[in-house]
């Protein structure tokens, strides 16, 4: 059914321990450890850093450029979520605002 060389065999052999070792040290190990203070407080701020490297390329791009128009649904979608989130800190609220603006934008205007 499939062929695999030996070649190809060893190296998703080698990777897949080398996974497992380098995720499982910290149980290995029988010493206590904690993450430095500097690491602590940077956790912190991955969430949203993350959050604005995957959500603010999706709105202000488009097939790889910049929108050079006002006339997409993302940027209204955008706009209205904010606002939500702005004025009632809710997460489910802030979804549902800028799919009630997205979707009729983008459907029937076909932005």
């Amino acid at each position: 059914m499939f062929e695999v060389d030996l070649r190809t065999g060893l190296t998703i052999l080698a990777l897949g321990l080398v996974t497992v070792l380098t995720r499982s040290l910290f149980f290995i190990s029988s010493r206590p450890w904690t993450l430095p203070r500097w690491a602590q407080r940077g956790l912190n701020y991955a969430p949203v850093a993350a959050l604005a490297a995957v959500v603010i390329p999706e709105i202000v791009m488009a097939q790889g450029a910049l929108i050079t128009t006002l006339q997409d649904a993302r940027l209204f979608a955008a706009a209205a979520g904010l606002a939500w989130f702005a004025w009632q800190p809710s997460v489910l609220g802030t979804i549902l605002v800028g799919m009630a603006v997205y979707l009729p934008l983008r459907l029937i205007l076909g932005w």
